[in-house]
């Protein structure tokens, strides 16, 4: 039974699929469940956010509404949950923070890069597999 979960999200549809399927996987034992969702702001994506909405303060909110969408749905089904955003390169930092934190599952969404890419770039998911110390859950 897994008790203390990380997701790590970004907003796309594929990790909100995260969020259902890790609802779906605790349905029977939400009442004992802690989540933490982990937003990791990458270095590029912290500079387009900033341009385009104008300031850093704009897109911080607009983290925060983001990671306040995701927190309440959680809560709405029962779970108990915390937000964290960190900053940095989104593989490293996961895996980091999942490993110092000692989770019983770590939840990703797959992006679904063709095969071209996930050869040559890697994936977020692909290293959290290979790294994280803890069961991964990949959701496509």
């Amino acid at each position: 039974m897994f008790k203390r979960i990380l997701i790590a999200t970004d907003g796309s549809e594929h990790s909100k699929r995260s969020l259902d399927k890790t609802i779906e996987m605790v349905s029977v034992y939400k009442e004992e469940v802690s989540i933490d969702l982990l937003y990791v702001v990458a270095g590029e994506m912290s500079k387009s956010d900033i341009l385009r909405y104008g300031d850093s303060d704009t897109a911080s909110l607009k983290r925060k509404k983001l990671m306040n969408d995701n927190e309440e749905y959680l809560k709405s089904e029962g779970i108990t949950v915390e937000s964290i955003v960190l900053h940095g390169d989104p593989a490293p930092t996961i895996i980091e923070h999942a490993n110092d934190n000692n989770y019983d599952c770590v939840v990703v969404g797959s992006r679904g890069k063709n095969q071209l890419q996930t050869m040559v770039l890697g994936s977020v998911s692909h290293k959290a597999v290979k790294y994280v110390n803890a069961p991964v859950l990949v959701v496509k």
